[in-house]
């Protein structure tokens, strides 16, 4: 007979299973949109403005930065060189650093505005509501009835504004975005694993949402604003730390309608660091599901077509999968372990439930993984040479769960954080040295012993699922495993490098005796 400690453990485990069954559904579902819908996430070439256009708006381009020595010569040089009208073209070069970057950033305004350019350099104190508080700040003084944003990891090409500004004579469109590109995606092991990553968000992803015209978002750079639309959904809001994800449903929530386009890219650069790839994730995660606690009552609330609140919701709160995968991995050995402690067995169950239950973990499963290779496919000739790091994406994807659950759990609990941004380190090319650019590195935290530990249990469980005669989950355990090592690995190497440059700075500084 089943005791009430063992059905409460197989009820959290089925509904456990149940989720993350529904979120490698939702895979499958995007997919699928995206074949039906694809081409309605393409511009117009004919639409193309051109500079001598007498209808061209004014538009001003914000970029947000926050110690940013490394790129902000990039940044703004790549912006200098967008192809609009000077007359008509305002830049903000929005300013919250701390270091010589304030510096460098003047500097380069200064020699621009000797050319004629309408560039201005606005560097705040304060840094209150970090980059959403500077936005804002911006926009009080801004010219243009258009505001185009970019991170200082991105280089917008010269057509950006050409391309896409045409589509804003549709007076309920209130955000054009581009998609993300990479310009050091090769670079290592874990450049490659996240281009997979970004490919399928903004290939997949975001052309199935707008082009079936349901919600997306705004991804905070690559993209502009119509002024209004921002005005109209109550501004910039710092209560969450994924602003623009929370502005974009506060917008669409208004009734203002978004487009996409696949084939505007804007390269950029991603951080090769682990320890800036898990700051980076920790901030989207805690963000989304801020945001979900934030919105989703209004959300439900609206008069909507079903379609839309779903997908609404299910974008809001994809970023749980992260603590389902940690429940996941925690049940593992008390699930080898059941007929020992609770006298009841999975394989006491009719074939049929077995079979169902296998049926649905793989369908589930595989998803995620259909979901990528198929970004991939619509994007490169040699997809199939690319599918041998599709195992690693996996794998960092799940070593990061320890950092994003804590994140999601701080987000539901109505803990607080401070801003972490995700340090640009101007690694472009394969031979740029990780250890030559160290100024922004993030300090090493209990992450990186929880992550050991949890690698640990993997292992234990594979060992155990072995001497139980039950081998049957030793696959995803590996990854699992694999995945938590190697995060774990690569965030202490991280700390080794900046420890010696540290203790070298400071030998350096001792005079040496004669």
């Amino acid at each position: 007979m089943l005791t009430v400690v063992t059905v409460l453990f197989l009820g959290i485990y089925a509904l456990d299973i149940l989720g993350l069954f529904f979120f490698g559904i939702h895979t499958y579902i995007m997919v699928y949109l995206y074949r039906k819908y694809n081409a309605n996430c393409d511009t117009d070439p004919s639409r193309n403005l051109s500079l001598d256009d007498p209808s061209l708006p004014i538009v001003t381009v914000q970029l947000p930065i926050f110690n940013e020595f490394y790129v902000v010569d990039r940044l703004i040089d790549s912006t200098i060189a967008l192809k609009y009208p000077k007359d008509k073209l305002e830049i903000q070069v929005l300013d919250d650093s701390t270091d010589e970057t304030i510096q460098k950033a003047a500097a380069l305004v200064a020699k621009y505005k000797a050319q004629g350019f309408d560039i201005h350099h606005l560097h705040r104190t304060n840094r209150v509501g970090h980059k959403a508080g500077a936005l804002d700040e911006g926009m009080k003084v801004s010219k243009g009835d258009f505001i185009a944003i970019f991170d200082a990891d991105f280089m917008p090409d010269p057509d950006f504004l050409l391309k896409t500004m045409a589509y804003f004579e549709d007076p309920q469109i209130g955000v054009v975005q581009a998609r993300w590109g990479h310009i050091n995606a090769d670079y290592n092991i874990l450049t490659k694993a996240q281009s997979f990553g970004i490919d399928g968000h903004f290939m997949i992803e975001q052309v199935a949402r707008n082009g079936s015209k349901l919600w997306m978002n705004f991804n905070g750079t690559a993209g502009t604003w119509r002024k209004k639309t921002i005005e109209d959904a109550g501004g910039w809001e710092h209560d969450t730390l994924t602003e623009d994800f929370d502005l974009s449903y506060r917008a669409e929530l208004r009734g203002w309608k978004f487009r996409y386009f696949k084939d505007v890219v804007c390269p950029a650069e991603i951080p090769a660091m682990m320890s800036a790839y898990k700051s980076q994730q920790f901030r989207w995660c805690k963000g989304s599901i801020q945001t979900a606690v934030k919105l989703l009552p209004r959300i439900w609330k609206a008069d909507l077509p079903w379609k839309i609140k779903a997908e609404a919701v299910t974008h809001l709160i994809n970023y749980s999968v992260h603590p389902l995968m940690i429940v996941n991995i925690l049940f593992s050995a008390p699930l080898l372990l059941m007929e020992y402690w609770s006298g009841f067995s999975f394989y006491d169950l009719p074939l049929e439930v077995l079979s169902g239950s296998a049926a649905i973990l793989s369908i589930g499963s595989v998803g995620p993984l259909f979901f990528y290779a198929y970004s991939q496919k619509t994007l490169y000739k040699d997809w199939k040479k690319r599918m041998v790091y599709l195992p690693i994406l996996i794998m960092i994807g799940t070593g990061i769960a320890i950092v994003n659950t804590r994140a999601w759990l701080e987000a539901v609990l109505g803990i607080q954080s401070s801003f972490k941004r995700t340090p640009k380190l101007r690694i472009e090319k394969n031979t740029d040295a990780l250890k030559d650019r160290l100024k922004y590195t993030v300090p090493l935290d209990f992450h990186v012993v929880l992550e050991f530990l949890l690698g640990c249990y993997c292992v234990f469980s594979v060992v155990l699922s072995f001497l139980v005669g039950r081998p049957y989950i030793v696959g995803f355990l590996l990854i699992y495993g694999i995945g938590f090592f190697f995060v774990a690995f690569k965030s202490f190497q991280e700390f080794t490098w900046k420890y010696k440059e540290a203790r070298n700075a400071t030998q350096e500084e001792i005079p040496q005796e004669a």
